[in-house]
């Protein structure tokens, strides 16, 4: 019987939506990107309390078969469907961010999700430069980019 691999986890990231902050963990193995949602908070300060810490501590001990379906928001992207896993690592005043592009069989046009990191997790700058030379990614863009300030 195959089992799936775990090839990395990229966690500690946050999506921006209008009213909330979400939370999400990144599992990557051999045949799928796994988005596993781990919380939410909302704008208000007094709903700002857990940010996702207890649920990323669950999902971390989790196999992939049971990240794919912690959450019913979950999303497990198929690799041949990935395109793109770009990395912008972050700066004294921006925080890295993460952009992910793959293509869907009920939509001809790619869909791109921009997560952002919290400013207390390791960036994963070496962990995303290894994925660059993985051969199981070959077909996917992966790249590391650093910002460079403008001259003056």
């Amino acid at each position: 019987m195959p089992t799936e691999t775990i090839i990395a986890r990229l966690t500690h990231w946050f999506r921006q939506r209008p009213n909330s902050i979400e939370f999400w963990e990144l599992v990557l193995t051999d045949e799928r990107l796994l988005w596993c949602f781990v919380g939410e908070s909302y704008r208000s300060l007094l709903l700002r309390a857990d940010m996702g810490e207890r649920d990323r501590d669950v999902v971390a001990e989790l196999p992939p078969d049971a990240v794919a379906t912690y959450d019913e928001r979950n999303v497990a992207v198929p690799l041949e469907a990935l395109e793109r896993l770009r990395l912008v690592t972050g700066t004294r005043l921006r925080r890295a961010r993460l952009v992910v592009e793959w293509r869907s069989d009920d939509d001809p046009e790619s869909e791109e999700r921009t997560l952002y990191q919290s400013r207390t997790a390791d960036p994963q700058r070496d962990l995303v430069t290894e994925l660059e030379s993985d051969p199981r990614l070959e077909d996917v863009d992966v790249t590391v980019e650093t910002p460079r300030f403008p001259r003056l």
